[in-house]
């Protein structure tokens, strides 16, 4: 009887040995995933504040001849739009090496501007010409072209439509198969309307923006146009990198899969992947 009662003893002391064991490393997963989730070493978005600034995580060369005013990631390549007329082009480019591995021109007459894929086309905005144009994203075939009435800067989606910029401080709302405006939205920041709103991308939720002219990206409540967060970017392209010709910070793409955020600008040699940062108001 004692010898039993022993063992009883004996097993029920190793169930609660083991039980402590995994709390504790029940305990330990926990606080490592918290540390995880909040370390500003997480690429990516990591804990939006209505402030940000940026970190960078890798620079990648880039084409310092493209006029980036349309970008795009998708199954590990970035699609891109490139400006001015008798330049304008739509390119399928290696993230790691800046190789543009696919290519059409656009006829000179035509300024690219904003582009988005959708399902297996991409869409193709221009500046002035009120033309769009689309593509099979496999071969850049053109598929087919729309017109619309206003200048076209930016355009994402959102999952359900398109969503079109043209400098102002409105976002528009295109059916993605028919291109008709269904709506729009007013832009605002504190009640005012905040306008030169250019190269998009949609990422959680949120519209990004790239504001002309600026080192600034905002992000946007498609519902009701309200500005939840600034993130400025000055001084992420070195003064040693630029020359007389580099232009204004523009090109927004995500990588959801790994949680990538990568931005560019207009004749810049370099992409860069950033992660973003909180800034502390007082």
């Amino acid at each position: 009887m004692k010898k039993n009662t022993s063992q009883s003893k004996h097993i029920s002391k190793r169930a609660w040995l083991l039980l402590i064991v995994i709390l504790l490393i029940a305990v330990i997963a926990g606080v490592v995933w918290l540390i995880r989730s909040s370390s500003p070493d997480e690429p990516g978005l990591g804990n939006l504040t209505p402030y940000m600034t940026y970190e960078v995580v890798q620079a990648y060369p880039h084409d310092a001849q493209a006029f980036t005013q349309g970008l795009v990631y998708w199954d590990g390549f970035l699609y891109e739009s490139t400006g001015l007329y008798g330049e304008s082009s739509l390119r399928k480019v290696e993230v790691d090496t800046g190789r543009v591995v696919m290519q059409v021109d656009l006829p000179p007459q035509y300024f690219a501007e904003g582009l988005a894929l959708w399902e297996d086309r991409l869409v193709q905005l221009t500046w002035q010409e009120g033309t769009g144009f689309i593509y099979d994203i496999s071969d850049f075939s053109q598929t087919g072209q729309f017109t619309y009435p206003t200048e076209g800067w930016g355009l994402t989606h959102d999952g359900e439509r398109l969503i079109l910029s043209d400098g102002s401080d409105t976002l528009y709302f295109l059916d993605p198969d028919t291109f008709a405006f269904m709506d729009s939205v007013r832009v605002t920041f504190e009640g005012e309307g905040v306008t030169r709103l250019n190269e998009l991308g949609f990422i959680d939720g949120q519209v990004f923006a790239n504001i002309w002219q600026t080192d600034q990206i905002i992000r946007i409540d498609p519902s009701s146009g309200e500005v939840l967060g600034w993130i400025d970017l000055a001084g992420i392209l070195p003064d040693d990198a630029r020359r007389p010709e580099t232009d204004v910070l523009n090109g927004i793409a995500y990588d959801s899969k790994n949680n990538r955020l990568f931005i560019t600008g207009k004749l810049w040699p370099f992409l860069y992947e950033i992660r973003l940062i909180p800034v502390e108001v007082e």
